[in-house]
């Protein structure tokens, strides 16, 4: 959490302002976020200037109070990005160095946090990192213990227990975060089920090379690495399963590479149907045939709730025009998309010339069956296309946006609302609406639904890319809302959308597909409670479970058109 929240701080501070930007210090233990950080105009302070202009971020650690009021001294601006919990024992450590009392630190007396938690000791302080040197340290008549918060529980364990015998008046405070309790226990866990362990993080990561002495404690093989371009395929066999860890400071990107290197790393060695088949899946996602065909389906499915006959058209319509404007999209976007998903954005700048010839090609067959269609369709499908064109390029001048929104992409929250309506017009519209009162307020309500279900699916994917799109300055739904808001709005959707259905379908509004077509939410409801609950995890095979909701839902249409 608290390294989460600094970075989050420091990304938002480089968006946001255009004053020289600086930590104090490294913000986190991690170097691929500090490439990041550096190539955004973020600069590491290594000494306190006598005067300066800008903003100065506190490291996720802390630092002494004396630092903090040299800074300002000096003319810069703070903003504090120290771990809440780091704070917490800051405090304890003031109170009681205050009441006279000693303070004996367990940690690394040459860390970051240790250090600043040094300085609200006074001359109070003490640092112990070993038994021997606690040991060795001469009885006080007061005095109490805290931990560096990513210290080892093991060690902690035995300096609890060594002074709880020895000195049973000394107050202990157990300050080691929960966070990293629970993630060496977890490696513990981890590496009884595994056959080989790979521990991810920065190299002078303090709690990275505690994880990995636990992993390697266990006796199985242990690979503690920074990144996945450390993943030899000679030296790594990849057979049998694999327990992955990470870091507190490792970011949700680089993780996310490593276990797509280990899959494709795996499936390399294999020669099999699995394989293929995962290949030709993974395939049909990176192009956005998968979604395109799903969207066909969905508005097959739509066409046959309101009643309507035609649908054939409309469905090529819609699948070749959600082909284009997502591929696109996934050009357009690379910047998100190499934090996001790795694999992706390489599959993108790799057949970049292809793919744009793909979306042009998809573009023209939108517009070709639109025209078959009615001039009408032609008008709507055209507009959209030039919108979604126009959607990533500037088209105001300076002096109107002031700088700030030049491009559609630029107007907060814009591209979940602009998906959302493009797909419920697509799934929605045909000819037949004019015709008759009742299928044009079937329309209506069917365009909602469609609406609802498209929103939900596009925020949901913004939420899993939150940590990409705050580092690329976008501002999506998730960034302005929060991740809790976010999901609480989702469910929200959700629940409206099932009472919705079945209301219109018991009311003979909707046909009765709509009583299957209620699946939809109440599967879309569990995932992201699953999610919620951090028990799903975030690769390529959940993308292909959201999007197989579009085509189930027009197999489920076809089922109940024969049955």
């Amino acid at each position: 959490m608290g390294v989460r929240r600094a970075i989050e701080m420091a990304f938002l501070a480089s968006n946001k302002s255009s004053y020289p930007i600086y930590t104090f210090g490294p913000l986190i233990h991690n170097p691929q976020v500090l490439d990041i950080l550096k190539k955004k105009g973020v600069t590491i302070l290594n000494q306190i200037p006598e005067k300066a202009k800008g903003t100065v971020l506190i490291r996720a650690h802390g630092v002494p109070p004396d630092n903090i009021e040299a800074l300002k001294k000096s003319g810069l601006h703070i903003i504090d990005a120290t771990c809440p919990r780091v704070i917490k024992v800051q405090k304890i450590i003031e109170k009681n160095a205050r009441q006279g009392k000693t303070i004996i630190i367990i940690g690394d007396d040459s860390h970051p946090e240790v250090i600043g938690l040094f300085g609200y000791a006074k001359k109070k302080g003490v640092v112990v990192n070993s038994i021997d040197k606690l040991k060795k340290l001469e009885k006080f008549d007061s005095a109490i213990i805290v931990a560096q918060t990513t210290q080892s529980t093991l060690f902690f364990e035995e300096v609890k227990s060594w002074i709880e015998k020895n000195h049973p008046h000394y107050k202990i405070f157990n300050t080691i975060c929960y966070s990293t309790e629970k993630r060496q226990n977890e490696v513990q866990r981890i590496a009884e089920i595994s056959d080989s362990l790979v521990i991810v993080g920065g190299k002078n990561s303090g709690n990275t090379q505690r994880l990995a002495k636990i992993a390697q404690m266990s006796g199985k093989p242990t690979y503690v690495i920074e990144d996945a371009s450390e993943l030899d395929n000679n030296s790594i066999n990849t057979t049998g399963t694999f327990g992955i860890s990470a870091g507190a400071s490792t970011p949700n990107w680089v993780i996310n590479k490593v276990c797509g290197k280990l899959e494709m790393l795996h499936y390399n060695k294999t020669h099999n149907w699995k394989k293929n088949f995962y290949s030709f899946l993974r395939f049909t996602l990176l192009t956005n045939t998968y979604l395109a065909v799903g969207a066909g389906l969905f508005t097959y499915a739509c066409a046959q709730l309101k009643g309507s006959n035609s649908c054939f058209l409309e469905s090529l319509i819609t699948a070749f025009y959600v082909m284009s404007m997502h591929i696109l999209n996934n050009l357009t976007g690379m910047e998100s998309n190499q934090y996001n998903d790795p694999n992706k954005a390489y599959f993108y700048k790799k057949n970049k010339f292809i793919l744009y010839i793909t979306a042009a090609i998809a573009t023209g067959a939108s517009l070709f069956f639109s025209y078959l269609l009615g001039i009408l369709s032609f008008i709507i499908v055209f507009f959209m296309v030039v919108l979604g064109v126009l959607y990533n390029i500037p088209i105001l001048p300076n002096f109107i946006s002031k700088g700030k929104i030049k491009r559609i992409k630029d107007i907060p929250g814009s591209k979940t609302f602009l998906i959302s309506i493009a797909w419920g017009i697509l799934t929605t519209f045909d000819t037949e609406i004019f015709i008759q009162k009742k299928m044009f307020f079937c329309s209506i309500l069917v365009f909602i639904l469609s609406c609802g279900i498209v929103f939900v699916r596009t925020a949901f994917f913004a939420l899993l890319d939150i940590q990409g799109d705050r580092i690329a300055g976008k501002e999506t739904i998730p960034l302005l809302l929060g991740e809790k808001k976010t999901i609480s709005l989702l469910k929200s959707i959700l629940i409206f959308l099932f009472i919705f259905i079945f209301f219109v379908t018991v009311n003979n509004i909707f046909s009765s597909l709509g009583y299957l077509i209620l699946l939809f939410p109440v599967s879309l409801f569990i995932i992201v409670t699953i999610y919620k609950k951090r028990l799903i995890f975030l690769d390529w095979k959940l993308e292909f479970i959201i999007e197989s909701h579009f085509i189930i839902a027009g197999l489920f249409t076809l089922f109940w058109s024969i049955f």
